[in-house]
């Protein structure tokens, strides 16, 4: 019930036009009232009496009534589907931005469908709840006190028989809604489970290619499909055994009143008007109590739909402003972790005693096994996550005392996995930058070493890029993310394994562009090639979340250690072949003139 009376809160922005809504309602339910009693009056004064010109008079404000009433529904109808579609822009709304807002804990443990689907599916119930139970249940509140009373008023025996109906009315809709609740939690909860493995499906949909797991897939999918049907058809089960079942019940109490209002009738207690007023009134009631089991199915499926979005809204980031954080001012990039450790939630410790010192304009580079800890030290770097023991500092500034969006302005990251738009080329590097001018973007790309392959498209920097940027190659897509971090001209740099999908060549030029860009800017590499970093400052080895060695590159060589392995693996003979290159060559250059002083010609 909270969730629901929570939902209410999003009228008050809109209170006139819910204000129209019930005044149109109210109007709906009296000019729905009046006409049964119109027509009893008729039979009793135009006909019974002998005075046919009534029937003009009265025949016309039956019409007058009708026309009213449906006017009155127009303004019900049109004003409770706008509220409602303005609530679910609204939800929407607060979801997006919430979600986005949110750490990257959520989003490590939330899956990506999941979320979907309360964005979709349970705001698109709430909407259902706005446009037609909220105020269909008030109506039928409406009319089923204007009834009673009405009843009672002309005749009250008869509405004391109608009456002993109502329990079992009452009783079904109470039962059918504690029924209904929890099997709408399950069916919005299975939707979610079955979006999730569609959206996988389709976000893998090369990897099940490839592996020719089709048939896996779909089997998968078909058994989650299954599962929605049947919630689904049960929950229907109990709607259409609801909705016959309080027609049965006010079809009784329309058969005892014409038995018992028929023998008054013949008594002369009970006038012929009255009674055929009566029976309008009950079937006046019919159709709000034939509606009444739909309506409960629409409260059961907002109530769950409710909760489920209001746990998502009312989930907490684990990294905020602290009450009165400053902006960060424009840094240096002298950044320092000074004894920090950190873990996800409750596992085991991922870091432990991290203490590296980078000054402005270093290069830092971390080098480990996968899993060693090398990414999640960046990521505590922009507040991705927070420090669970020391701190980080940027030119002495706590980054936990400074806002979250201040901070990030002035970091620029190149991850490893390489997420692009559907968008344009141009669109995709100006993406931290809108308002850039296309110059700016051009020599952003010019020094990533994408400018040429970006021209050599036939639409240049408006050729679109598809989903995840698919129509690309890997190396095209990383040059396009080092061009979109470079435009923001950041003070320090965060290259997670930013060269790792593309060839030598490629390489080569992206680090060439590197080496100025990083001129003057404190940059944090993560590399498996140690070709990449033997030029940084400091390289610094992590080896289960500990600093195993720290140094330059000539300095980890001459150690026997973690370091020294992996040269010998990827560079000793590299090395060895390009210095007795460069001898040969020397010793060539060498004889040559002396040859050449000698006889001008070198055979």
């Amino acid at each position: 019930m909270p969730a629901v009376l929570r939902l209410f809160g999003y009228l008050r922005p809109y209170w006139l036009r819910t204000l129209v809504a019930i005044v149109s309602m109210l109007g709906t339910a009296g000019f729905s009232l009046v006409v049964p009693w119109l027509t009893g009056r008729a039979i009793d004064v135009g006909i019974d009496a002998d005075r046919p010109y009534l029937l003009y008079v009265f025949a016309a404000a039956v019409v007058a009534s009708t026309l009213l009433r449906g006017l009155s529904a127009f303004g019900q109808t049109y004003s409770g589907e706008w509220l409602a579609q303005r609530i679910a822009y609204d939800l929407r709304n607060a979801i997006y931005d919430h979600v986005q807002n949110l750490s990257f804990s959520f989003h490590d443990r939330n899956q990506t469908g999941e979320l979907m689907s309360r964005a979709t599916a349970d705001v698109e119930a709430i909407r259902w709840f706005f446009a037609f139970a909220v105020t269909g249940l008030v109506q039928i509140f409406l009319l089923l006190i204007g009834i009673m009373v009405i009843l009672v008023q002309m005749n009250f025996k008869l509405a004391l028989v109608t009456f002993a109906f109502v329990p079992l009315a009452v009783l079904s809709a109470v039962r059918v809604s504690s029924i209904l609740r929890p099997s709408w939690a399950r069916i919005q909860e299975q939707m979610g489970t079955m979006t999730t493995y569609l959206q996988e499906s389709l976000a893998g949909i090369r990897v099940v290619r490839s592996f020719a797991r089709e048939p896996e897939r779909i089997a998968g999918f078909r058994a989650e499909n299954d599962n929605l049907h049947r919630l689904q058809v049960r929950q229907a089960r109990l709607q259409a055994f609801n909705m016959p079942f309080m027609t049965l019940i006010l079809s009784m109490a329309t058969a005892v009143s014409l038995w018992i209002g028929g023998r008054d009738v013949i008594e002369g207690t009970l006038s012929v008007g009255d009674l055929v007023a009566y029976i309008g009134y009950l079937t006046l009631l019919a159709l709000p109590v034939r509606r009444l089991g739909f309506l409960i199915n629409t409260f059961a499926r907002a109530q769950a739909a409710g909760q489920r979005i209001f746990e998502l809204l009312d989930t907490k980031s684990e990294v905020q402003d602290k009450p009165g954080a400053i902006e960060l001012p424009p840094v240096k990039g002298h950044v320092r972790f000074e004894n920090v450790s950190f873990g996800y939630e409750d596992r085991s410790p991922v870091l432990k005693g991290i203490t590296i010192e980078a000054l402005p304009g270093e290069v830092v580079a971390l080098l480990g096994a996968t899993g060693s800890g090398k990414s999640t030290i960046t990521m505590l770097l922009p507040r991705f996550y927070d420090v669970t023991e020391g701190r980080i500092t940027i030119d002495g500034y706590d980054i936990r005392d400074v806002t979250v969006h201040s901070l990030r302005r002035q970091i620029g990251i190149v991850l490893q996995d390489t997420f692009l738009f559907s968008a344009t080329i141009r669109d995709n590097i100006a993406y931290g930058m809108e308002d850039a001018p296309f110059e700016k973007v051009v020599e952003a790309a010019k020094l990533a070493g994408a400018h040429e392959f970006i021209t050599s498209f036939p639409e240049g920097y408006d050729t679109w890029v598809g989903e995840r940027g698919v129509t690309l190659s890997g190396g095209q897509k990383q040059r396009i993310a080092i061009a979109r971090t470079l435009l923001l001209n950041p003070r320090i740099l965060i290259l997670d394994d930013s060269t790792s999908s593309v060839d030598t060549q490629t390489e080569h030029q992206i680090q060439q562009a590197l080496q100025f860009l990083m001129e003057g800017r404190t940059t944090f590499v993560i590399a498996h090639r140690l070709r990449t970093i033997q030029h940084a400052d400091q390289i610094i080895v992590i080896e289960n979340g500990r600093i195993l060695e720290r140094g330059t590159h000539d300095d980890l060589v001459q150690n026997d250690g973690f370091y020294r392995r992996i040269y010998d693996l990827q560079l000793r003979d590299q090395e060895e072949l390009q210095a007795m290159a460069r001898s040969r060559t020397g010793e060539t250059n060498g004889r040559a003139l002396r040859v050449d002083g000698r006889t001008g010609v070198w055979p």
